[in-house]
């Protein structure tokens, strides 16, 4: 099992955090590495999404209106060189706050952390 130091839950939720911010999230070479070649999501819509639908495009920008830090954040070894990743997503749109529960699988692939899978499950 992967020892959880503090140094690598930081370092891990520095990357999850990275997906919700409009500097990192927007920045394509930044996700194109951050994203496994086999990186897939069930949506909070329910819909799959693959990776080359999640990669943003060069138009995109703007704010993220994600509440931070990631609320109920949570990290649990998997193995060696993974990891699970649970927290409660709060985002405010059109006055409305949409909260989900959040899980990404995160495995360490040669000496770089890559997302590989990603789940947002609607909650009141």
């Amino acid at each position: 099992m992967i020892a959880l130091t503090a140094e690598l839950k930081e370092q891990l939720y520095r990357l999850e955090e990275s997906l919700w911010r409009a500097e990192t999230r927007y920045d394509r070479p930044a996700m194109d590495k951050c994203f496994a070649p086999d990186f897939f999501e069930f949506g909070r819509s329910g819909r799959t999404y693959t990776r080359d639908e999640l990669l943003p495009a060069a138009y995109e920008t703007g704010e993220i209106p994600i509440s931070l830090p990631l609320p109920n954040f949570n990290i649990t070894a998997i193995d060696e060189n993974s990891v699970l990743i649970t927290y409660l997503s709060e985002l405010t749109r059109n006055g409305s706050l949409e909260r989900a529960n959040r899980a990404s699988i995160w495995t360490n692939i040669g000496d770089q952390w890559q997302l590989r899978f990603h789940q947002g499950t609607p909650c009141p």
